[in-house]
Protein backbone atom coordinates (compact mmCIF):
# COMPACT_ATOMS: atom_id res chain seq x y z
CA UNK A 1 0.00 0.00 0.00
CA UNK A 2 1.09 3.69 -0.83
CA UNK A 3 -0.39 7.18 0.23
CA UNK A 4 -0.30 9.86 -2.41
CA UNK A 5 -0.33 13.53 -1.88
CA UNK A 6 -1.66 15.68 -4.62
CA UNK A 7 0.17 19.34 -2.39
CA UNK A 8 -1.25 21.51 -5.49
CA UNK A 9 -4.94 20.39 -3.35
CA UNK A 10 -3.91 19.96 0.12
CA UNK A 11 -5.31 23.50 2.28
CA UNK A 12 -3.01 22.06 5.43
CA UNK A 13 -6.31 21.95 7.44
CA UNK A 14 -4.94 19.11 9.23
CA UNK A 15 -7.85 16.76 9.10
CA UNK A 16 -5.47 13.77 8.02
CA UNK A 17 -2.76 14.57 10.73
CA UNK A 18 -5.33 14.81 13.21
CA UNK A 19 -6.87 11.25 12.66
CA UNK A 20 -3.18 9.27 11.81
CA UNK A 21 -0.78 11.60 13.28
CA UNK A 22 1.89 8.62 12.63
CA UNK A 23 1.50 8.81 9.26
CA UNK A 24 0.57 12.71 8.33
CA UNK A 25 1.65 16.21 9.70
CA UNK A 26 1.08 19.32 8.16
CA UNK A 27 4.27 21.05 7.27
CA UNK A 28 5.64 24.79 7.75
CA UNK A 29 4.56 25.22 4.30
CA UNK A 30 1.63 24.76 5.18
CA UNK A 31 0.69 21.71 3.19
CA UNK A 32 0.53 18.01 4.14
CA UNK A 33 4.07 15.72 4.80
CA UNK A 34 3.79 12.25 4.52
CA UNK A 35 5.77 10.65 7.27
CA UNK A 36 5.73 6.77 6.04
CA UNK A 37 4.50 6.74 2.36
CA UNK A 38 4.45 2.74 2.21
CA UNK A 39 2.53 1.64 5.68
CA UNK A 40 1.69 -1.61 6.21
CA UNK A 41 -1.71 -3.08 5.53
CA UNK A 42 -2.55 -3.51 9.33
CA UNK A 43 -2.71 0.56 9.27
CA UNK A 44 -5.45 0.02 6.20
CA UNK A 45 -8.35 1.00 8.35
CA UNK A 46 -6.87 4.30 10.59
CA UNK A 47 -5.48 5.69 7.24
CA UNK A 48 -8.53 4.91 4.87
CA UNK A 49 -10.50 7.04 7.97
CA UNK A 50 -7.71 9.83 7.73
CA UNK A 51 -7.44 9.67 3.54
CA UNK A 52 -11.72 9.71 3.64
CA UNK A 53 -11.44 12.93 6.27
CA UNK A 54 -9.90 15.16 3.97
CA UNK A 55 -12.13 17.83 2.40
CA UNK A 56 -10.47 18.72 -0.34
CA UNK A 57 -9.50 15.09 -1.32
CA UNK A 58 -6.00 15.48 -1.57
CA UNK A 59 -4.93 11.88 -0.46
CA UNK A 60 -5.09 8.85 -1.99
CA UNK A 61 -4.53 4.67 -1.00
CA UNK A 62 -3.28 3.04 -3.80
CA UNK A 63 -2.72 -0.74 -3.04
Amino acid sequence: MRIEADLNKCDGLGMCEAMAPDFFEVGDEGTVVVLDGNPSEEHRTDLAAAVDACPVLALKLVS
